[in-house]
């Protein structure tokens, strides 16, 4: 990758290519943060900083048409869903405008002897890296960004490179709203510079990336080696666990939904469907049914539901994906076709547990069904593979709710609904799906110096 570029997905035409900063450049960016993290993080108030963190997000609605334009160029997001994206990042900068200063009120401590007084008082490590994914430009920008800078670390921002018209408009109304230079720095930066530059620097305090295991594992090395802070997300396969239900067509509607938001490409989507037998052939013949009536379309359409993948490429990785689902003995339940980076909706059966569709993440709008006669072999399937970030649990008894919710292995459990996520929610995993936590509260305490204050008198 030598050009941050534009290719739309949905026409194959390319945009203008941006050139990759200068190994100067980069450096003069990690300074500018480090003197802004001394001079104006240190010389605010979390309250001055949240006023700055509500303007960003005034101006993530106000500009709210022009941002979701970009990002359906950019990787083919329906319209509809980028103008959501783009509200839904508003309403987590406004959030961490509204909360930060509770989050981060000084903790009192009770002692167990001694005279005076001890508190936890919450402060700013320093400079940021964040590396972030094309899949939601705006929001994986707004769940890193927005906390961090309300607690004072500044903030270079690596983003995909299909993205680097909304990664500049991102930039742009950090200015606008009054953040100084070097409070938010978007750097079109290379592989080498991440790892060679960036995270080597003693300026640099700690990294965030979401994006695939190949990746996290690469910056997480890096960091080790320099002692660096690291929260990952590597997305993930969740499973959906339907075990009873009252109405079967919400249980349908609601998994469908969990599959294809984001055309597909949602590290949280459900990806596996555990269905118990008495469910299982009713389940099958409704969900294929709804779920292969969405129908790859224009993604500047105000009616389109599901949009071309982010790229040719991914459509070529999901096609060789399912071809190799296919002759490793999992069965085709239906599917649809593909035209250039549209792809149909295609459910998978039968997949065992010795082929490779099993374990791995499908990108795209792909669903396998298995199977299950009790609870016991759900939690097994669920379970079963390397990732461990969501997952989702229909059922109508309340107690067997929180006893499986106990046993599954993932970092968030969503029960009888799904799309629930939410500024206030924290978002993470377990396993091969990362570590550390984004929203919510702890999103806040991440990158945050837990500093003890002990006072004899």
């Amino acid at each position: 990758m030598s050009k941050y570029v534009v290719t739309n997905p949905a026409t194959g035409v390319k945009g203008t290519s941006f050139p990759l900063a200068t190994d100067e450049e980069v450096t003069d960016a990690i300074g500018a943060a480090d003197r802004t993290h001394s001079e104006f993080s240190r010389g605010t108030s979390v309250t001055e900083r949240a006023a700055l963190m509500q303007k960003v997000a005034d101006l993530h609605t106000e500009r709210r048409e022009h941002l979701a334009e970009l990002i359906v160029r950019e990787m083919g997001k329906p319209l509809e869903q980028a103008l959501g994206e783009v509200d839904f990042s508003a309403d987590i900068y406004g959030y961490y405008a509204t909360h930060g200063e509770t989050f981060l009120a000084d903790e009192p401590i009770e002692l167990l002897g001694g005279e005076g007084s001890a508190f936890i008082r919450n402060a700013s490590l320093g400079v940021l890296l964040g590396i972030m994914p094309w899949n939601f430009p705006y929001y994986q920008v707004a769940r890193f960004a927005g906390p961090n800078l309300v607690l004072g670390n500044t903030i270079l921002l690596k983003h995909a490179s299909q993205c680097p018209e909304s990664a500049a408009a991102i930039e742009q109304i950090f200015t606008d709203a009054g953040f100084p230079e070097g409070a938010y720095r978007n750097l079109y930066a290379s592989n080498a510079q991440i790892s060679d530059i960036i995270i080597p620097d003693p300026r640099v305090c700690g990294v965030s990336l979401t994006g695939s295991e190949g990746a996290g594992a690469a910056v997480a090395e890096v960091a080790g080696r320099n002692l660096k802070k690291v929260v990952l997300e590597l997305g993930g396969s969740d499973p959906f666990i339907l075990l009873s239900t009252d109405n079967l067509q919400e249980a349908v509607d609601a998994a469908v939904d969990a599959r294809l938001d984001n055309s597909g490409q949602s590290c949280n989507a459900a990806k596996r469907f555990i269905v118990i037998d008495g469910l299982y052939d009713a389940f099958l013949e409704s969900f294929t049914a709804k779920i292969t009536g969405n129908v790859p379309a224009d993604p500047t359409s105000p009616e389109t539901t599901l949009g071309p993948l982010s790229s040719l490429g991914a459509a070529e990785n999901l096609e060789e994906q399912l071809q190799r689902a296919e002759a490793q003995g999992a069965t085709v339940a239906a599917r649809g076709s593909r035209k250039g980076a549209f792809f149909s909706p295609t459910v998978l059966t039968g997949v065992s547990p010795q082929s490779d569709a099993y374990r791995e993440e499908f990108f795209g709008p792909v669903a396998a069904i298995y199977r299950v006669q009790d609870e016991a072999e759900a939690v097994q399937v669920a379970n079963d593979i390397p990732y461990g970030l969501g997952s989702y649990l229909f059922t109508t008894d309340p107690e067997q709710a929180l006893r499986v919710a106990d046993q599954i292995d993932a970092g968030m459990v969503f029960i009888n609904g799904s799309l629930l996520d939410g500024p206030e929610l924290p978002f993470g995993g377990v396993k091969r799906s990362g570590f550390g936590r984004e929203l919510g509260r702890f999103g806040i305490a991440e990158f945050a110096n837990k500093k003890l204050i002990r006072i004899l008198k």
